[in-house]
């Protein structure tokens, strides 16, 4: 399926959102790298189950700034334009968590988070696992998303 740069990025960019989708326990509905008008890819959820130690908000910033964060660490840099969507969501939703004077050094302070958690090894594992899917089928269910990344980080 996907073979050109272009398509690999947007590989790690889903998949990227997924694996810190699946690492705050947000079920993953579908992951998909076939373009479409309104996406290059795209990753559906599931409703979760609420736990009230849970920062909500924080998990969706995070979630959002996964996909932005994998294609980096992938290609070695920021394609902020790429992911201008996903940037706006974290920005509106980080609204909610600091001032307009904070909320630059709060967002950098979410994606910095976000940097650690692709550098563990078993997580970037299953990122690379997933995005090999996505790059052969084009398109996983949720549940071949979490098999794979339970086998990448032992919960299974």
């Amino acid at each position: 399926m996907p073979s050109t740069e272009l398509d690999i990025a947007t590989a790690y960019h889903e998949a990227g959102h997924a694996v810190v989708a699946l690492v705050h326990d947000r079920p993953v509905h579908r992951v998909s790298v076939l373009p479409n008008q309104a996406h290059l890819g795209i990753c559906e959820f599931r409703k979760g189950v609420l736990r009230g130690s849970v920062d909500l908000v924080e998990q969706e910033i995070l979630i959002s700034l996964a996909g932005m964060a994998a294609e980096a660490r992938l290609t070695g840099h920021y394609d902020r334009a790429a992911a201008g969507r996903d940037l706006r969501h974290a920005r509106k939703l980080a609204m909610q968590r600091a001032t307009e004077k904070q909320l630059d050094r709060y967002e950098r302070r979410m994606l910095s988070k976000v940097e650690n958690l692709m550098n563990d090894d078993a997580v970037w594992a299953a990122v690379e696992s997933i995005a090999a899917e996505l790059m052969k089928h084009g398109q996983i269910s949720g549940r071949a998303a979490s098999h794979l990344y339970k086998l990448a980080t032992r919960e299974e």
